[in-house]
This record gives structure tokens, sequence and C-alpha cells, in this order.
């Protein structure tokens, strides 16, 4: 009895062990595959990308192959050229820049395939303090609010107007500085208020 025990053990041990060398394959190597390097050009440095920051700086997208550079192209239409002339293969930026491309007739157009963020990022930043702030506090101010039918400038007027505002007779939302001098235009002494992705420009 003990003898046919001791056999089928050694059966099941044998099998056991040719089973695994199929299932995991102990006699390969791991191989190294190449990364892919991807381009991915961002809009702004923000602290609401902190999770893709800390991805790249992690290794997180090299566990799946991918080696990302990140570089700055302040702007949706900055991101855009960008992937437009093959600099960048990705590009983070409001998705209206997808839109004017495709009515631009552009043959290669651009395709919005992902949402990093679910809301607008923009903080609207005063030049002077208010204790107990107000959306109609902006009545009769000067905004500097960046490119018309840009994501941030559009959002500040959606905002206004749920809230009874005019953004073309209450407010004067500037729209003639570009989205990377808005921050140094405001500290230069330009406007009441700026729509940021940061309030950096605080002292």
């Amino acid at each position: 009895m003990k003898k046919k025990l001791f056999v089928y053990f050694l059966c099941f041990l044998l099998i056991f062990v040719i089973s695994s060398s199929f299932l995991f394959d102990f006699s390969k190597k791991k191989e190294t595959v190449p990364l892919e390097k991807i381009t991915l050009a961002e809009v702004a440095h923000t602290i609401f990308y902190a999770p893709m920051y800390v991805s790249i700086e992690k290794g997180y997208f090299e566990d799946y192959g991918i080696d990302v550079e990140l570089i700055l192209t302040s702007g949706a239409d900055k991101v855009v050229s960008a992937l437009l002339s093959g600099d960048a293969q990705i590009g983070l930026s409001g998705s209206e820049a997808t839109i004017y491309v495709y009515n631009g007739g552009e043959k290669d157009y651009l395709k919005t395939f992902a949402q990093l963020t679910q809301k607008d990022g923009s903080f609207l930043v005063s030049r002077k303090k208010y204790d107990s702030f107000q959306l109609s506090d902006l009545k009769g101010k000067n905004i500097i609010g960046g490119r018309s039918a840009g994501m941030p400038e559009m959002t500040l007027e959606y905002a206004l107007k749920q809230n009874g505002i005019d953004p073309k007779k209450d407010v004067f939302i500037d729209t003639s500085i570009s989205f990377a001098a808005m921050g140094g235009a405001f500290i230069g002494g330009e406007g009441d208020f700026v729509t940021l992705f940061d309030d950096s420009v605080r002292e």
C-alpha cells in the first residue's frame, strides 16, 4: 500500500513539474523590451496633472514599455502646432483645439481620445483682497481671460452666465494676451483679475 502511494506521489510530482514548465516557461530568460519613446506636450504645468508627473517620475509608464518625454507648449495653439509638426505624439489641452483643426479642413486632423481632468482647472486670481468674495464683485472689472474661444476663457464666460453676469456687458474680458503671458501681464499691472492654472502670481 505504501509503495503504491509512493508511486502515485511520484507520478503527481512529475505531472506538476512538466505542466509548470509549460505554464511558466522556466527555460527562457526574461527578455528586455526596448521602450517606445513618446513626446507629450502639455499646455501648462499645473497641480491638476500631478498624477501624471508622479507616474513619469516613478517609471510607471516604463513598466508598460513607454518612455515619456514631457515638454511644455504654453497654450492649446502651441500644443496643436507641436502635434501637427510631429514634434509631439500626444498633447494635453482643451478639446476645442481638435475642433478648430477639423473645421480648418486638415486631412490628418487631431482626435481627442482621453480625459485627464473632469473640470477646468483655472483659478480666478484677484489683485485686491476680498474678505467675502462674490462673483457679482466682478461687475465692471477687467479680467485677463486668455485666448478668445480658448478653454479657460469659455469656462469663465460660462461661469459668469450661470451666475447672471453678462460677459459682454457687465465685465471686460481681455482676450488679447496670450496664454503664456497672462501671469506676467497681471504681475506687470494689467487687469483686476486673471484666470490661471495655478495661483503662483501671489506675493
